[in-house]
């Protein structure tokens, strides 16, 4: 079916399939986005190997950055996983960016509605250059923040927006001793600073080193916490709604740009619930047949 999604995109019984598994409850689905080189495919390794521990079934989407050439992933993330090939309750797939520039694309998207429909984790892992935190915070339930100690990239953060997307943030290689405290208090004090996308959450600052398992078990406490926090009453539902809705935007901005997205604004219903909220694939289907026949003639 992944593959089957791009190659059939937009098709009506590839979209009717995406948005049942977009409308089942499925699992928790944690991002985790940060620098080339901070360590988040180690830590992915970890999260898998405790996931797996619970017994639970896991999914791993990888999104690379893509040559300019051929579209194809650069990085190959899924190679540095470690994973056991014999263990069928693990799956890994590597995806290309494509034009989002480290963003995630419209087939990224599908893919995570699709795994988090059928697994009771799925993990992806960005290449944050950008984009990439701003999407993710739109695809995942928990979005995991990795900086890394003696970068610098804690002092840029005080002035950048991305401080306002993630839900919990990761210091990595912990075992870096001071500079890594440093490090987690700097963040600390650009968290003060940034305006939260949820007032009602606190957003934790945990030192970790998945290399040698330091603080892992408490990053993990923090993951459960906010997984909980989501679970609280009608939270996790509108937050779910709020993505479909943002994915349709997206798609019709991404594809056709400012015609398609007044083209949609026509088409709006006087409602509480707008068109493609609920089901995102499906109305986009709709509107890409109407409008490839409008403008393009096809």
């Amino acid at each position: 079916m992944l593959t089957r999604l791009e190659t059939e995109e937009g098709e009506p019984a590839i979209a009717a399939f995406l948005d049942k598994a977009a409308l089942a409850p499925g699992g928790h689905v944690l991002g985790l986005t940060g620098p080339p080189g901070v360590g988040k495919s180690t830590l992915t390794n970890c999260l898998i190997q405790s996931f797996r521990a619970n017994g639970e079934q896991v999914s791993v989407l990888a999104i690379d950055p893509s040559s300019r050439f051929t579209g194809g992933a650069l990085l190959g993330d899924r190679t540095r996983l470690q994973t056991d090939p014999l263990d069928q309750k693990v799956f890994v797939r590597s995806m290309a960016a494509r034009d989002r520039l480290g963003g995630l694309s419209d087939h990224a998207i599908a893919a995570i509605a699709l795994l988090r429909a059928v697994s009771d984790r799925v993990i992806v892992e960005s290449v944050g250059i950008g984009q990439s935190e701003s999407d993710l915070a739109q695809a995942a339930d928990t979005v995991v923040l990795c900086i890394q100690p003696g970068s610098g990239d804690s002092l840029q953060f005080m002035k950048a927006g991305v401080m306002e997307l993630p839900d919990i943030v990761a210091v990595t290689k912990a075992d870096m001793g001071r500079i890594a405290r440093q490090a987690a208090s700097d963040v600390e004090g650009a968290l003060s600073l940034s305006r939260r996308r949820n007032a009602d959450w606190k957003v934790p600052v945990c030192e970790v080193s998945a290399r040698d398992r330091e603080n892992l078990e408490p990053f993990l406490g923090q993951v459960e916490a906010h997984r909980r926090f989501l679970g609280a009453g009608n939270r996790l539902p509108v937050h779910r709604a709020n993505q479909h809705r943002h994915w349709l935007l997206d798609m019709v901005r991404a594809r056709y740009g400012l015609a398609g997205l007044a083209y949609l604004a026509e088409k709006e219903r006087p409602a509480t619930e707008p068109p493609g909220s609920l089901y995102p694939f499906q109305a986009y289907a709709d509107l890409k047949r109407e409008l490839d026949a409008r403008l393009f003639g096809v």
